[in-house]
């Protein structure tokens, strides 16, 4: 079904000899036909008649809410005459296992308080591959109050850049290209068999993770060589290892081990930070430091050296299309998409009718979309398999919307491979029309998009990371530090032990897990308050979820340079503006 068009919507409102010369209110037509998935002569037809019964009523912006809220609600939670057909061709074949009923009696649909029998035609009934009606995942699915009464609608809360100049409008730019920067033979593309890795494995990755960046950092603060922690020493020594708590507890100033690699010996040693003026450190960390240990048991850390950034993209790498100058507009939204106490989805809905007004160039959606953690599905009160409902609400994100899209998959999603790094979906009914504008990719990932780099992670680095780490700095902003961590360490979920509620598997981590590079723009969502702030050059942004509990959340817009310039002394930030913006 191609989609409706402006041009479309004028001559079926001139059939009617209906005149509309304000944009905005063709616009809001366009929008509701998209997001319900009907026709231009359809939404005309409905208008007429329900422009009739009230009056003649003008065709205006507050009208045309209006009438969207009534019809809607009066048809808007029915099925379509297919679906009811093959209920009822179910109904028969199960009446034929089951001893008949009087002769005489009469079938009739069973309707709820919350669903009445409408006597009115469905011209906002969805379809069978629809998610955005109540009915499709329990019968007596009512909206959210506490959402629907919600204050702020469209507040900014955060921005970032010149955010009074641009105008947040894409361009509807056929020119931007979305890509793996790894490449799709390199990047994680497909489901692999996990829960079965063995220890040592594990400790052969750690090894080589504190290997690798010790010898970059003993090249660049030129150090001759490092020393075992454990080996007595009286002069300053440089040690290099991973940081490590003494028990099962949360990490303290006075609980701090470092492990070396297995060429030092792989041996701990407790570490007394006394000495150490400002230091930031978390379980996993790989850390050089400087001091003495007169006695071989403990180490007394006089100086701490801090990982290097890595490169930034370049031009020798491979670029996006070059032909076109125009800023970009990336719209950013994490689930959950619906509130914790009902499966509408009218969180989604308002984000679609987001999209279809602003015209993002790129939307870059990431998980849950069927959340493991929502209350009826953690209770088994929905009526249809996960795969299913994921289905149609994917299926009504590309059907509503006309943009680039790209999906991110979260561990969160019941659906889905629960393991880290995490597969991308599979979406084996998308239309051929539809496949050129859909990015599936993995958690995490390292997006180019225009030339631009985004890292990409809806696993809760923020809120882990937040729970173990220490630092002696007071005023200091958390976040930043953690950002700072994440990019220092060039890993997408530098952590270890990794949070509980994190199946990691370490090697497909150490293959796909890590940040080959530091991101222009790193999206890392969580359940901490929303941020978006520069960090050492890369702009870092928390969009938040869009729902939080039974109320709404946040999402996030971006304006990109692309292929921003090079001048002396490092890569021109591409991020020209950013907001956060309250759904």
């Amino acid at each position: 079904m191609a989609a409706p068009t402006t041009e479309e919507l004028k001559l079926e409102l001139d059939t009617f000899d209906i005149a509309c010369e304000d944009d905005a209110v063709l616009d809001k037509m366009l929008e509701q036909c998209l997001c319900h998935r009907i026709q231009a002569e359809d939404i005309v037809c409905e208008w007429v008649a329900f422009s009739t019964t009230k009056g003649l009523l003008k065709l205006t912006l507050n009208n045309l809410e209006t009438f969207e809220y009534e019809v809607s609600a009066m048809s808007g939670l029915h099925c379509t005459r297919v679906q009811n057909q093959a209920e009822e061709e179910e109904e028969d074949l199960l009446d034929s296992y089951s001893t008949p009923a009087k002769v005489g009696s009469q079938k009739r649909a069973l309707t709820t308080p919350e669903q009445p029998r409408s006597k009115r035609g469905g011209m906002w009934a969805p379809s069978p591959t629809q998610i955005l009606s109540p009915a499709s995942f329990s019968p007596s699915a009512t909206p959210s109050q506490k959402y629907s009464l919600r204050g702020g609608r469209g507040e900014v809360v955060a921005t970032f850049g010149a955010v009074q100049g641009p105008r947040w409008a894409g361009k509807g730019q056929t020119t931007v290209r979305v890509k793996l920067l790894e490449g799709h033979e390199d990047s994680l593309t497909s489901s692999y068999k996990y829960m079965f890795q063995r220890l040592r494995d594990v400790r052969s990755v750690l090894t080589e993770k504190i290997e690798s960046l010790g010898e970059e950092l003993r090249t660049h603060f030129n150090i001759e060589e490092f020393s075992p922690v454990s080996l007595p020493a009286q002069d300053t020594v440089a040690v290099l290892g991973q940081v490590c708590c003494d028990s099962n507890g949360k990490l303290n100033a006075h609980s701090v081990l470092l492990e070396a690699s297995q060429e030092q010996g792989a041996r701990q040693v407790p570490v007394d930070l006394s000495e150490l003026r400002d230091y930031s450190l978390f379980p996993g960390q790989v850390v050089i430091m400087e001091g003495m240990n007169t006695s071989g048991s403990r180490f007394v850390a006089s100086k701490l050296y801090e990982v290097r950034l890595c490169y930034r993209f370049s031009s020798e790498l491979p670029l996006s299309s070059k032909n076109s100058c125009l800023p970009v507009m990336v719209l950013l939204a994490c689930g959950p998409y619906t509130p914790s106490d009902t499966l509408t989805y009218e969180p989604l809905i308002d984000l679609l009718g987001v999209i279809n007004k602003d015209h993002p160039d790129v939307c870059i959606l990431m998980g849950p979309f069927v959340d493991s953690k929502h209350e009826q599905i953690e209770k088994a009160q929905v009526t249809e398999t996960f795969e299913t409902m994921f289905s149609r609400c994917v299926g009504s994100i590309v059907d509503g919307t006309r943009g680039l899209l790209v999906f991110v998959p979260s561990q969160r999603d019941a659906h889905h491979h629960y393991v880290y790094p995490q597969p991308p979906f599979t979406l084996p009914d998308l239309k051929k029309d539809d496949v050129q504008r859909v990015t599936l990719v993995p958690d995490p990932c390292t997006l180019l998009i225009g030339g631009v780099t985004f890292g990409l992670t809806s696993t809760d680095i923020l809120f882990h990371m937040g729970a173990e780490e220490i630092n002696s700095a007071t005023g200091s902003d958390r976040f930043s530090r953690i950002m700072k961590h994440m990019l220092t360490q060039r890993s997408y979920y530098p952590l270890y032990p990794p949070a509980e509620e994190v199946s990691m598997d370490y090697e497909k981590f150490q293959q796909y897990g890590q940040m080959p590079l530091t991101p222009d723009v790193l999206i890392v969502p969580s359940e901490l308050r929303y941020f978006i702030k520069d960090v050492i050059g890369c702009v870092c942004v928390n969009p938040g979820r869009l729902t939080k509990g039974q109320v709404g959340g946040t999402y996030g817009r971006l304006l990109l340079q692309q292929n921003p310039a090079h001048v002396q002394g490092g890569r021109v930030s591409p991020c020209l503006a950013g907001q956060l913006v309250k759904i």
